[in-house]
């Protein structure tokens, strides 16, 4: 069958996920998960005592994903609109007598919930795991070039000096956060769930063997038992996909600098290189930042998956009659996206080349203009922050007319020197000398990641 998106093509699906996030969100993966709670449900009922002991180990020695017939369960998935059923009877007929035990007091959403929800475990914990390869290279980065002076920009122009180093920990302390959200969200949100036909739990009748059955199901599969049945309560999931989204994002801003500052008129960063990496086929001297590219695009897509999933959470009463289906095409998608964007930053961020010289040489590019507030501020505890203003701004202003450098404009007015001195005014016109608390704040970053 040939490939009609991204995600499943030859082509493009390493560059919009990755093998092992493939793999989680596989259909032999969803079958096996169906299966995995299938088989953890009659165990956790027989230790209740809702089923026989002797059912629940035939179920587990009989119920083997591999000799489903995978056409008959493609075909009556489409028939009946959900894949439990079809599953659940294939593996009744793998039972024999103990078939008339599976599935017990479940509905379809208890068991598709619970084995996506085991997928977005695995899936987590793939994230968690790039996330800290990204983090890892990071800190390395901003650990190397603490004391490595550039421009800090804002609205893309010269505002102060900063360090690489700074800007590389300000990426850093967002995936910090991050990190701490991940945590936070697979404590919260990897829930199972057992509810029966509205959530009530009353096909195991009014005693507490249903909320018994739901702790022991939790516990054989590792997941939260929740307070209550969330069939229509999608919070769990939502926050799962923005945290995906707003990871994108972080990553999605390091790549839009990156890609920036790797520009020919900028030339401070290069991306990794091997023959024919981000190659044009008309132009041979193209380097194109790729994972960059991909970095931003992912983020971009991300977005909208959060989107999705916002809008699926208004679901009608104890059973959606459609939002729930925009999560399946929505969640996989999601992770698929960001391992994606984490495994490019990584390779990107994990061996970036960093022109030191290229950085001085922009920051010397207007002249020492980016020093302007330094000399302000030293001019304003004496003359009044206002004052000062008015004579460094007429001295960047000559500099920009003539093309001269700001010391030397400085130095040529009579007020300024008076006050600074020559010797000062260099001194001022230095960026290695203004660089505030740039270097206490990176290290502080640094060391939470210690």
């Amino acid at each position: 069958m040939s490939a009609s998106t991204v995600f499943d093509s030859f082509l493009f699906r390493d560059m919009f996920g990755t093998p092992a996030m493939r793999a989680v969100f596989s259909d032999e993966s969803f079958v096996d998960s169906v299966v995995r709670t299938e088989v953890a449900l009659a165990a956790a009922q027989a230790r209740v005592g809702v089923i026989p002991h002797e059912a629940a180990e035939s179920i587990a020695d009989t119920c083997l994903p591999e000799q489903l017939d995978r056409e008959r369960l493609r075909r009556d998935t489409g028939n009946v609109g959900y894949p439990v059923m079809p599953i659940v009877t294939q593996l009744a007929e793998q039972c024999g007598d103990a078939g008339g035990y599976l599935h017990w007091g479940a509905t379809t959403q208890d068991i598709m919930d619970t084995a996506v929800v085991l997928q977005c475990a695995d899936a987590l914990g793939l994230v968690n795991e790039e996330l800290d390869r990204l983090r890892h290279c990071l800190r390395e980065l901003a650990a190397e070039h603490v004391d490595t002076v550039t421009a800090g920009r804002t609205h893309l122009q010269h505002a102060l000096p900063i360090t690489f180093g700074y800007r590389v920990a300000v990426w850093l302390s967002a995936l910090d956060r991050h990190a701490d959200r991940l945590a936070a969200v697979r404590r919260r949100d990897l829930m199972v769930q057992f509810g029966g036909a509205a959530g009530t739990l009353a096909s195991l009748g009014p005693g507490p063997e249903g909320l018994r059955v739901r702790a022991e199901l939790a516990a054989e599969l590792g997941l939260r038992d929740p307070e209550i049945t969330w069939h229509v309560a999608r919070d769990g999931l939502v926050e799962m996909v923005c945290l995906l989204a707003a990871i994108g994002g972080s990553v999605g801003k390091i790549g839009a600098d990156v890609a920036v500052l790797c520009s020919t008129e900028f030339g401070e960063l290069a991306e990794p290189f091997v023959p024919g990496r981000g190659a044009s086929s008309t132009m041979p001297q193209k380097r194109n930042p790729l994972s960059s590219e991909l970095m931003v695009a992912a983020a971009k897509l991300l977005r909208d998956k959060a989107s999705a999933m916002l809008d699926a959470m208004m679901q009608d009463f104890e059973r959606a009659t459609g939002p729930w289906h925009v999560e399946w095409a929505v969640v996989p998608e999601a992770f698929l996206l960001l391992s994606s964007s984490l495994a490019q930053a990584s390779y990107a961020m994990g061996g970036v080349r960093v022109d030191k010289a290229r950085m001085r040489a922009n920051l010397d590019i207007t002249g020492g203009l980016i020093m302007a507030e330094a000399v302000m501020m030293a001019l304003a505890p004496v003359l009044g922050r206002q004052h000062a203003h008015e004579l460094v701004y007429a001295a960047c202003s000559r500099v920009i007319d003539t093309r001269s450098d700001l010391a030397t404009e400085l130095r040529a007015s009579p007020v300024v020197l008076e006050y600074l001195g020559a010797d000062r005014i260099d001194q001022l016109c230095d960026p290695s000398g203004y660089l505030g608390s740039a270097r206490a704040m990176t290290e502080s970053v640094l060391r939470g990641n210690a």
